[in-house]
């Protein structure tokens, strides 16, 4: 895309210049349509995209229960909560780019019904390993759901202000997420079993994928690029390094050489995917998106804020059950003045023309 700065518009299911249809000829078959009920395709996409964020919190108020009944220990604990963040994060570049190759639409619908089913799976779960693979399982849909739920809504909308808008809602629904998932959590256990935060959530996948299948448009980037396997190899190891390191350095030791190995290892990985888009013909991540000093801020802003955000989560809400003997809703509640703030309104950051190229990848880097 060059520098321009008129805004992005639909054009059968990408994103991208004004068209000729726009200098006086017929709009694209469906176009008016999906104009028609852009506001209850946002609405679908926010369920979609509420689904997937809320598990990020929602299991966390379960976990002195899951410990109980698993006999799980600290390690395991943390790993059922950061094993979907670990597949989540290492696999949204991924996602992205096959939702723009082979369909937007077609990648939330496979996503939400992977997410029902392995929710159940999760459910049932007998131990700690099996509940662990099984949100493994759940992080995988949850990559195939949120960049789809973007990519879908910046097809959609194509006034700028209307986008803006739009944008800002589902900003504030993933913040909405974060925030209500310990306090679901916690109602939900005041009458059922720690398993009751993963069925709980098979309606509404089962609500979105209903609601989808005959709101939501079928899309996809005519000019997507080739799948760049190198770019997701690298992408998935590189995240996963430093995701796992992480995960692994309060028990480890933050200065252990297993732990400086593992960041040194994702670094050099990531740096190396930087290099290889840079040279690649069709990448799979605009890297020149971060020469702007606006985005590559807002997005390390973000990054730090979430990163101590789902630290907290974790430890108060165990903190308030197990020290001060909380019920589980009771610790949820306790929780909402932090995340709460996620959703709050606030100035929109402008991005440049770039930030919103045809890649879902791109645009959620």
């Amino acid at each position: 895309m060059s520098g321009l700065d008129a805004p992005p518009v639909v054009v059968p299911g990408r994103i991208g210049r004004p068209g000729a249809w726009l200098r006086g000829r017929a709009a694209p078959a469906g176009a008016e349509q999906v104009h028609a009920r852009r506001w209850a395709i946002l609405a679908v996409l926010c369920v979609s995209v509420f689904l997937a964020v809320v598990d990020n919190t929602i299991v966390n108020v379960a976990l002195p229960s899951i410990s109980r009944q698993l006999h799980a220990a600290t390690g395991g604990l943390q790993w059922i909560v950061d094993a979907y963040s670990l597949v989540f994060a290492s696999l949204l570049l991924v996602g992205g780019s096959l939702g723009d190759r082979y369909g937007r639409k077609g990648a939330l619908q496979v996503g939400l019904v992977a997410f029902a089913g392995f929710s159940a799976f999760a459910g049932l779960s007998g131990s700690t390993h099996v509940l662990i693979v099984a949100r493994c399982l759940m992080g995988l849909a949850a990559a195939l759901i949120f960049p789809a739920t973007l990519a879908i809504l910046t097809s959609t909308f194509t006034d700028a202000k209307e986008r803006a808008a739009a944008v800002g809602v589902w900003t504030g629904i993933t913040g909405l997420g974060v925030a209500l998932g310990p306090i679901t959590g916690g109602l939900l256990l005041q009458h059922f079993s720690w398993g009751s935060v993963f069925f709980a959530t098979i309606p509404i996948a089962v609500l979105a994928l209903a609601l989808g299948a005959w709101l939501v448009p079928t899309s996809r980037d005519p000019a997507a690029p080739r799948l760049d396997l190198a770019g997701f190899v690298l992408s998935i190891a590189g995240v996963a390094a430093v995701v796992y390191s992480t995960i692994e350095a309060p028990a480890r030791g933050w200065s252990a050489p297993v732990t400086l190995g593992g960041y040194g290892a994702g670094v050099a990985l990531l740096a190396v995917f930087a290099v290889w888009e840079r040279r690649v013909g069709e990448p799979m991540l605009d890297i020149t998106l971060f020469r702007n000093i606006r985005f590559s801020a807002a997005s390390f802003s973000i990054t730090v804020a979430f990163f101590g955000l789902f630290g907290f989560i974790f430890l108060i809400t165990q903190y308030f059950q197990v020290v001060h003997g909380y019920s589980p809703l009771s610790a949820g509640l306790r929780t909402l003045p932090s995340p709460s703030a996620s959703v709050l309104p606030r100035r929109p950051l402008r991005l440049p023309s770039a930030a919103w190229a045809p890649s879902s990848s791109s645009r959620l880097a």
